[in-house]
């Protein structure tokens, strides 16, 4: 009769490894147990796998358990009723008084194992502080030599119980099944072979064969029994090993699951702050961009009518048409002003470059500051002329305002000179006064004082890759330069 495939081989409760030995007494076991115990919550159990998964091995495992627990009683009363009824032509009537004896014998036997596993188990369950007895009353059997004596016993109550009535060989299939459970790694070979002896002897007819004929049936079916409960028992072995490797890979997988959820956990918590980050940012950048456009646009025009009110009114006595013309610049200024405001709020591009593009833009805007201030002003064009971004133009065109707005409040110049370049990958913007002109390192940091202009220049090079640069001495006169990437218009 071929070997059925095998349960999982049973681990020592200590260190979760085959064990060939085995503590002396039930207290020993329990201090391991007790050990084991504290380990565990010590340290937390890796992911294992899935809760449904363990939920069918535990149904699996509880189902092997009732077998272990009620099969042998039952094999043995079932083998004991084939052979009654078969008494009369298989076993004579003196053999009956050993038949008897032996079947007590081996209902003993179980009754002995299953009270000793038990108590053992209740004993390592209690020191381990579990709240519930399993019930696998042989499914830990962790005395080994108990186990082992308990094995070799009924091998030998099932050989001699076929001997003296082959229909025995029911009870005695009991061998193939839990010999990974009952005995060390080391024997369990042997006792299959040994159980397939008694299985071949049952099949062949009975022990002893009676005949030579009977003798080679009986060693073919030996080598049949044997081969196949080896080959069943490798495969068996295989595959134990196996749900082992794809536990340790769900184990594996789970954790990198887990460590998948934190980091997507943290990722958008930096999301998140990201965001908050841009956000500021942006808001920032909006408030600088609307305090650079009211410096060029409002605050310029504003003190360009207060100088011509100022001018209005110290010729309103003795040359009231002039004190109109100043008025009407004033109020020139002043529309100019709003519109530029309103233009800045929306981040539109600057009136005078509404309808032109750069160059003339500029030299609209050199040809009125010299009107308004009565200074000579140049502007010179060199290199090919090229249509650029938009915010390139802005932006060299507030940096030109900003520079003669500087020049016509502090450097009291005589000639102002402005000259835009194009050089190929870059355009250059040059004003130069003949004025009084400063210390660049004496500059009055941002704020009431002063220096915004000159900062807000270099800021809006700055967000287009470019940069400003300040030469100025005393009695020298000043010289503002200006350097950005040429982007050509779209």
């Amino acid at each position: 009769m071929p070997a059925p495939t095998t349960p999982a081989r049973q681990t020592d409760p200590v260190d979760g490894a085959p064990s060939d030995t085995a503590p002396s007494d039930t207290a020993a076991a329990a201090r391991q147990a007790l050990d084991t115990a504290a380990a565990q919550q010590e340290t937390p159990p890796a992911p294992g796998l899935p809760a449904d998964a363990r939920v069918a091995d535990a149904q699996v495992e509880e189902r092997w358990a009732l077998f272990f627990r009620w099969g042998p009683y039952l094999l043995l009363a079932a083998a004991t009723a084939v052979a009654a009824a078969t008494r009369t032509s298989i076993t004579s009537p003196t053999r009956w008084y050993g038949v008897a004896a032996l079947t007590a014998a081996a209902l003993a036997l179980h009754m002995w194992w299953a009270r000793t596993n038990a108590a053992t188990n209740a004993a390592t369950d209690a020191a381990a502080g579990a709240t519930t007895t399993p019930p696998a009353p042989v499914a830990r059997a962790p005395h080994r030599r108990a186990a082992a004596f308990y094995y070799a016993a009924r091998y030998a109550l099932a050989f001699a119980l076929t001997w003296l009535n082959p229909f025995y060989a029911i009870y005695a299939v009991l061998g193939y099944f839990d010999a990974d459970r009952l005995l060390p790694a080391r024997l369990v070979r042997a006792a299959l072979l040994a159980t397939a002896v008694t299985m071949a002897g049952s099949q062949a007819g009975g022990l002893p064969p009676g005949s030579p004929v009977a003798w080679v049936a009986f060693g073919g079916l030996f080598g049949l029994n044997a081969c196949l409960t080896l080959v069943l028992s490798h495969l068996s072995a295989q595959e134990t090993e196996n749900t082992r490797a794809k536990a340790a890979m769900i184990g594996d997988l789970a954790e990198a699951n887990a460590r998948l959820e934190r980091a997507l956990s943290e990722n958008a918590g930096l999301h998140a702050q990201l965001l908050v980050q841009a956000r500021e940012a942006g808001v920032a950048e909006e408030r600088r961009r609307l305090a650079a456009e009211i410096h060029d646009t409002i605050a310029q025009g504003l003190a360009g009518i207060v100088t011509q009110l100022q001018a209005a009114d110290d010729t309103a006595d003795t040359d009231p048409d002039t004190a109109r013309t100043h008025v009407r610049r004033a109020a020139a200024l002043a529309r100019d002003s709003l519109g530029e405001a309103r233009r800045s709020v929306h981040g539109l591009s600057p009136r005078a470059l509404e309808h032109d593009a750069l160059p003339d833009a500029l030299r609209k805007t050199v040809a009125a500051w010299a009107d308004e201030t009565g200074v000579r002003a140049d502007l010179t064009v060199t290199g090919d002329v090229e249509p650029l971004h938009g915010e390139i133009e802005a932006t060299l065109l507030r940096i030109a305002q900003e520079a003669l707005a500087n020049a016509r409040r502090h450097a009291a110049a005589s000639r102002v000179g402005v000259t835009l370049s194009y050089m190929g990958d870059e355009v250059t913007l040059d004003v130069r006064d003949d004025g009084r002109g400063f210390e660049p390192d004496a500059l009055a940091p941002p704020g009431p004082g002063g220096g915004f202009g000159l900062g807000g220049m270099r800021a809006r090079a700055e967000r287009l890759a470019g940069t400003v640069e300040i030469e100025s001495e005393p009695g020298q006169g000043t010289a503002v330069s200006a350097r950005v990437p040429l982007v050509r218009h779209a």
